[in-house]
């Protein structure tokens, strides 16, 4: 192995066990701080902050929240119905959509790099059509697993990184497929009079549990949608194609004629 490679094995290493130290002591401290029952017990003082240091509310949320999404942690329903109630229905909107995906695109290039080169050297060859198909229609996949709540959020940012679509596509693509439930779960938050409604009640103090059926079954239809688009034009506008060209050589060739 030469110097670069030890190197670069090291770095991985000493990464790997940073961010799992990190994820072990964010289990034990926030386990408890990130339910709704704690956070509702800190109402007042929350309240208090926002109006002391409004810049620095902000911004300490931004990185908190990626923190929290980047790492994997629990509590990111939790946190995106209590930014609603915090900062309200539109800039709480702005604020988890944004920092969910910065949290996402870093725990996706955290996989990447710990494990993409590994994985795809010792499995390349199984893998190959499935690169394939990832690199032809990743973004397609990536957005109908965005809409689809039955796939863990975290479970999606780990393989994509091992899959051959770039983080800035993976990035856009997230954006728009985690954007409706964020809307959803900030909504709630924002529609609810304090936190003890949400820690007593959580979304169904908003939605009914039909309401909530519906919602995640029209999540679902439409994150199939893009890939059903994408195999039907595959599949038909190659046969509507060569009929098209077949016509239009047929055409040419009758023009010819004396």
């Amino acid at each position: 192995m030469s110097d670069s490679n030890r190197r670069q094995t090291q770095l991985k290493i000493g990464i790997a066990l940073s961010a799992a130290m990190a994820i072990i002591v964010g289990f034990i401290l926030l386990r408890d701080f990130l339910t709704l029952e704690s956070l509702a017990k800190q109402e007042m003082q929350l309240r208090d902050f926002q109006q002391r240091h409004p810049a620095l509310t902000y911004g300490l949320a931004f990185a908190f929240y990626t923190t929290v999404t980047g790492l994997s942690l629990p509590g990111a329903t939790g946190l995106t119905l209590t930014y609603g109630w915090f900062f309200g229905l539109v800039r709480g909107v702005v604020l988890v959509s944004i920092a969910s995906t910065a949290g996402a695109t870093l725990a996706f290039l955290m996989s990447r790099f710990l494990f993409r080169s590994s994985i795809q050297s010792r499995f390349g060859k199984r893998l190959g059509y499935f690169n394939e198909m990832l690199a032809r229609d990743g973004p397609f996949y990536l957005f109908s697993l965005r809409l689809i709540p039955a796939v863990p959020f975290f479970v999606v940012n780990a393989v994509m990184g091992l899959m051959p679509i770039s983080a800035l596509t993976f990035w856009w693509v997230s954006q728009l497929g985690m954007f409706p439930a964020t809307g959803v779960y900030v909504y709630a938050g924002a529609t609810v009079p304090s936190l003890r409604t949400l820690a007593d009640e959580g979304i169904r103090s908003v939605f009914s549990a039909g309401q909530l059926s519906r919602l995640l079954i029209a999540f679902a239809l439409l994150g199939i949608l893009p890939l059903l688009v994408r195999w039907g034009l595959r599949h038909f506008g190659k046969g509507l194609l060569t009929e098209s060209i077949a016509k239009s050589d047929s055409g040419r060739s009758i023009s010819r004629q004396p």
